[in-house]
């Protein structure tokens, strides 16, 4: 059933303010959830706050009162929508384990979206990327069972294996080459558009969530690992962002936020295994239906444009948490060596990449080398989750 958020309407922007008992939610049972449940909570966590950033953005760069104020009601709600999304999460759940599963959104969340992706620079933008955040999951489940001494099989339940990607240590490239070459705005297909704004939004949550977070860690190795892996995510943001068209209008990139919204609450309400939390999607469904009618009426009035020019006519197919194993062992395969230059990418060690290497490792094992030595150590082996068999890659195997 083709579902066009244009021609619904949702709960009328006066009557979506909710009293404090109607946002104390109770958290999922990080026992007993669907491990994707999760996933689906900290995809639209990053998503709402990406909106409300964006929103005060915006809200400082117009001088107009009244579209201030028309800004400051709808990013109230945001606020209230986020809490509840973010507050869904257990607090008997530690940070490593919320950042494990923040590396497994990562994962799946990026290979789904360059399965789907129709442009092939932009797909090979994602396959870069999710190879790097496939081995950070394996650098933090080693951390895991070096601190907590716990496995992190218990949060991605089977679902995403574990196991070295791209190594981490290779991340780390001149800022200049992590700048990608955006879509061109009026001739890509709408869901790239989404698409690139989701994951741009997933990765700065994971960033800003590590900047926080990282010290909170008395252990020197966590606190450096997160240090480590925290300035990767800034790159990755660079990475994403920038595929986006600087030439947007505000107005479009607004009407493209809320459209996005009312994609994934609808993608998730759709696939949603748990009903207390399938009912809060739905919900936040019909509130963001509203927030896009005020912001597309913003564009006519402002853009002089129908957003109907630049929105897809009708949802795509519902953005799908699901196993990516093969996927992500054909590029494990066939893309460990890649790095970037300017805008591209390529296999060798070139000098830029070589300069950087030698100025942030200072001829040291970074962290994210050190905690694999340090988890040898402690239990004589690495740990991984290799449910389809050995590493694709011969020199990625467990010696």
């Amino acid at each position: 059933m083709t579902f066009n958020p244009l021609e619904q309407r949702g709960i009328p922007l006066d009557r979506q303010l909710r009293s404090w008992r109607e946002l104390n939610v109770d958290p999922i049972d990080p026992d007993h959830c669907d491990p994707y449940t999760r996933c689906r909570i900290i995809t639209m966590n990053g998503i709402e706050v990406e909106a409300i950033l964006f929103s005060h953005q915006l809200a400082r760069n117009t001088v107009d009162p009244e579209v201030k104020r028309q800004l400051a009601r709808v990013r109230y709600i945001e606020a209230q929508q986020q809490k509840v999304v973010n507050w869904l999460l257990p607090g008997v759940s530690s940070v490593l384990e919320t950042t494990i599963a923040y590396e497994q959104v990562a994962v799946d969340l990026t290979a789904w979206v360059a399965r789907m992706e129709p442009d092939p620079y932009l797909k090979q933008a994602y396959q870069f990327g999710v190879l790097e955040d496939f081995d950070h999951l394996y650098r933090y489940a080693n951390l895991y069972e070096m601190i907590e001494h716990r496995k992190a099989e218990s949060i991605v339940d089977g679902l995403t294996e574990v196991m070295p990607g791209r190594p981490t240590r290779l991340h780390h490239r001149d800022p200049v080459d992590n700048v990608r070459d955006p879509y061109a705005k009026d001739q890509t297909d709408p869901l790239s558009k989404l698409h690139a704004l989701t994951i741009m939004s997933a990765e700065q949550q994971t960033m800003n969530f590590y900047m926080n977070t990282g010290p909170t860690y008395m252990e020197p190795i966590a606190r450096q690992l997160y240090q480590e892996i925290g300035l990767i995510e800034e790159e990755h943001v660079t990475h994403y962002e920038s595929l986006v068209d600087p030439g947007e209008t505000w107005w479009e990139q607004l009407v493209n936020h809320e459209y996005n919204e009312c994609y994934l609450y609808h993608s998730f309400m759709e696939q949603e295994s748990d009903p207390k939390v399938k009912a809060i999607w739905e919900l936040h469904l019909n509130m963001e239906l509203e927030h896009l009618h005020a912001a597309c009426d913003l564009m006519r009035r402002h853009d002089g444009r129908d957003p109907a020019s630049v929105l897809a006519p009708e949802l795509p197919n519902v953005l799908t948490f699901e196993p990516n194993k093969g996927y992500l062992r054909e590029l494990l395969d066939t893309q460990m060596d890649l790095t970037t230059l300017g805008a591209g990418y390529v296999r060798e060690a070139h000098e830029r990449f070589e300069k950087m290497q030698e100025q942030i490792h200072g001829g040291e094992a970074p962290p994210s080398d050190r905690v694999m030595t340090e988890h040898d150590e402690m239990f004589g082996r690495e740990y991984r989750v290799q449910s389809e068999g050995e590493h694709p890659d011969p020199t990625q195997r467990e010696k």
